[in-house]
């Protein structure tokens, strides 16, 4: 056997690519512990659906419409305690929010859906969700004397944001963005993107002219004189979204029906609901406001929004951009004084603003909604753009359809 001895000669590489080979691996490795730490220690928001059973008392609030007075006064004490518990936690710095959604009937009582939003570094998720559960446990414990709550009965499970937004989604009322009117519609500030998701804008042949309000998935409410020469339902589209000219969804209208004993003279009854010619989904940035019980009272100084895409000021511009305004309701009595509105203000109708003149919707604005949040921010529609003498005028506020006056016309002609 033959041994052969061959000869090597060691190869050097060039320095360039000894230098090149080290940034790349340092690269990679910083990269990878990069994503590791941020793994480890960056927040991520997690959501969670909890619910529990509260026994001998049954309410039947799906959120799909207003509750009764009952249901929200139980939902606003279940928020509140569970925001003190978890912010009295050692996981206060990691929560967020929570809100009930919605309390149904099921046997000897009812069940309470609650949403829940945390953010926490993913892993930490497994022990997160454990602290969660016996925080909940507790609070439901520390609550049974008030609403009945069985704490044995609580479950929670982890929800996709997607699945979070459906939540809430095809709830009534509920804003998709933090609430900040601004001091006025003439003059005023732009909505923030998904605050006002029943806000519509009623074109006819292409042209913005009124607004209305999303209050189902196929209806919509809006003001009478809107439509009264303008009756032919193939003339019009609605358009949702913050941005006039660039919705967020279209929809064609297959039918207007206006009050029966609507008047242009006076204002009377001006009311109008429109009938889309197909369902619009449910989004984050398209939705129904409530419609309020007939017997709501609305106090003297209570706060309400008004938005809409009218004129500026008296003969102004249109804004492109959704503008809002923050007001207060003015008795009737006051609205009809003798240096005010001198009487044309009926129990049907309502004054929103200031007798000093600084807020009030314009031109444009008609058939756009007045809303009224509850304790809890729910928005319900207490008012319909209707008239008013000049914008911002002192003396002289803006009147409304006042709509807890025609809930059961509203129910005769859609069922809602």
């Amino acid at each position: 056997m033959y041994r052969y001895s061959v000869s090597s000669q060691r190869r050097s590489w060039p320095v360039w690519m000894v230098i090149l080979i080290f940034f790349g691996v340092t690269t990679i490795l910083g990269v990878t512990i990069g994503l590791l730490v941020h793994f480890l220690t960056v927040g991520k928001i997690f959501y969670y659906q909890s619910d529990f059973h509260i026994s001998g008392v049954t309410y039947n609030d799906s959120c799909e419409n207003g509750a009764s007075q009952a249901s929200t006064d139980l939902s606003k004490n279940i928020e509140t305690k569970m925001s003190d518990g978890f912010q009295n936690s050692t996981i206060y710095k990691e929560y967020i929010n929570s809100q009930v959604i919605k309390i149904l009937p099921d046997p000897n009582g009812s069940s309470v859906q609650l949403q829940l939003t945390f953010k926490f570094p993913p892993a930490k998720r497994d022990s997160m969700k454990t602290k969660i559960e016996a925080i909940l446990h507790q609070i439901l414990k520390d609550n049974m004397a008030f609403w009945n709550a069985v704490p044995t009965s609580m479950r929670l499970i982890e929800i996709s944001k997607a699945d979070a937004e459906m939540l809430t989604n095809n709830c009534c009322g509920r804003s998709a963005n933090s609430i900040i009117p601004g001091n006025r519609i003439v003059n005023g500030k732009n909505a923030l993107v998904g605050a006002w998701p029943w806000q519509a804008s009623m074109q006819w042949k292409g042209q913005h002219l009124c607004g209305a309000s999303l209050i189902s998935s196929r209806w919509l409410l809006s003001a009478a004189h809107c439509f009264a020469k303008k009756n032919n339902s193939d003339d019009w589209i609605v358009n949702f979204g913050t941005v006039v000219n660039k919705p967020y969804v279209t929809q064609k209208v297959q039918n207007i029906i206006f009050h029966e004993n609507y008047s242009q003279v006076g204002v009377y009854n001006d009311i109008a609901l429109v009938q889309l010619a197909e369902e619009v989904s449910f989004t984050k940035y398209v939705r129904r406001i409530c419609l309020p019980e007939a017997k709501m009272k609305l106090s003297e100084n209570a706060s309400v929004v008004v938005t809409g895409w009218g004129t500026l000021y008296m003969n102004g511009p249109l804004p492109v951009i959704l503008q809002q305004a923050s007001l207060k309701i003015i008795d009737n009595e006051v609205c009809n004084a003798p240096y005010a509105l001198s009487g044309t203000v009926t129990d049907k109708m309502l004054c929103a603003g200031f007798m000093s003149g600084k807020a009030d919707a314009c031109q444009n604005d008609s058939g756009g909604p007045l809303a009224y949040p509850d304790s809890r921010n729910i928005w319900h529609l207490v008012g319909i753009v209707s008239w008013g003498n000049g914008c911002a005028k002192k003396n002289k506020p803006g009147v409304y359809t006042r709509v807890t006056a025609y809930r059961d016309w509203i129910t005769s002609k859609t069922g809602l």
